[in-house]
């Protein structure tokens, strides 16, 4: 069987689709998984280091553009479309699995016209456009929220979770979160694939204080590629050893080695996090469209399993109170913990591959009735 399966631009997007590609190849080692993105965006990058194909389409975004860019996206659609169903085609390929984000709808509907099945995964808690615009076409709906289910027809819908590369299950297993032990302190800082200069501004101004009266907290703080230098060169000035990195390809081992993680809240870190059992300082990303990552801060914030903090609010003190509000109250910080283990699934992918099998295993004309297979 031939997947091909459309995400990229951001990990949000990227790291799901992963996982969900790890997940075909251990269910079926014969199976070709082909992704579908542009040489803009972070999937270049990782799914170079991942071992994946991937084939280029000349996709451009259009929300949250300005007018020009807008129309440039709007222009680049025919030529997108024309390319995906060229590589449906001469693929040979068998199922097409969109996950958002520019370089989804293209793919998704050139399966719809060619008669590929096809099926999408929606992380966040308030769906994207490009999800929505192709719903309608689609035959499958996984979403990692019941919150985003009122947009899509509900007899395709399947609330599954967020697809978790397995190397975060595997070390779930071989480390379950471990008792906060005061201390023993270590702190992670990411801001995403591409690293948050707002946080990073923020980190640097508030963190070297706090260090110095926190002699036992260390911090390893993922800066994004723009940014390293000027990050790395803060905190050698303020006298402060900290681990500075561009890009973290290990996040499994990063994320079960702190205690506490300050991060933006894309779906992706938040499975991320609930899937480790970790407790967090999470600043929405403000421009998000439909500012997504808000409302999935507050899904953890509301079980106890998180601080939201505006980055409207964000200043180096008010970070550095923070941490130290949270690390200076162990119970508070094993509560936290054990809240966010609440909110994890680690079945998705395995859920969505077995849902996929079933659909292509059915006859999937576009005009049957979708909700029966795997109901």
């Amino acid at each position: 069987m031939t997947i091909v399966i459309a995400a990229g631009g951001t990990g949000g997007h990227l790291y799901p689709a992963v996982a969900l590609a790890r997940e075909f190849l251990r269910r079926n080692p014969s199976t070709t998984v082909l992704f579908v993105g542009t040489s803009r965006g972070l999937e270049s990058k990782v799914l170079a280091h991942e071992g994946f194909e991937l084939l280029l389409i000349d996709a451009k975004p259009v929300m949250g553009m300005g007018l020009f860019d807008m129309v440039k996206g709007l222009c680049a659609m025919p030529v997108s479309l024309w390319q995906c169903r060229r590589i449906l085609q001469e693929r040979h390929v068998q199922l097409v699995i969109g996950v958002g984000g520019y370089t989804s709808p293209m793919m998704v509907m050139a399966a719809a016209f060619t008669g590929v099945a096809r099926v999408i995964l929606e992380p966040n808690a308030n769906p994207g456009m490009a999800n929505k615009a192709v719903g309608p076409f689609v035959q499958r709906i996984f979403l990692a929220f019941e919150s985003a289910a009122p947009s899509f027809d509900r007899t395709k819908v399947r609330v599954v979770g967020t697809p978790i590369r397995q190397e975060f299950l595997e070390r779930a297993k071989q480390d379950p979160a471990l008792s906060y032990e005061p201390g023993r302190e270590h702190l992670l800082i990411f801001g995403g694939s591409q690293g948050a200069r707002a946080i990073n501004s923020a980190a640097i101004e508030g963190l070297p204080e706090l260090m110095k009266q926190r002699s036992q907290m260390t911090v390893t703080h993922q800066t994004g590629e723009s940014d390293h230098a000027r990050v790395t060169e803060a905190y050698r000035r303020a006298g402060v050893s900290v681990t500075t990195t561009p890009f973290l390809y290990d996040m499994p081992s990063a994320i079960n080695a702190a205690d506490l993680v300050v991060a933006r809240a894309g779906a992706m870190t938040v499975a991320e996090l609930t899937t480790c059992g970790k407790p967090a300082i999470l600043i929405p990303l403000p421009t998000a469209i439909y500012d997504h990552q808000m409302k999935n801060a507050r899904v953890m914030e509301a079980a106890g399993a998180a601080v939201v903090l505006p980055q409207g609010d964000l200043t180096g003190a008010r970070l550095a109170n923070t941490i130290a509000a949270v690390l200076n109250d162990p119970e508070r910080v094993r509560a936290m913990g054990a809240a966010t283990m609440t909110l994890r699934r680690t079945d998705a992918a395995e859920s969505i591959v077995r849902e996929c099998y079933a659909l292509i295993g059915d006859h999937h004309d576009v005009n049957q009735p979708l909700g029966a297979a795997g109901s």
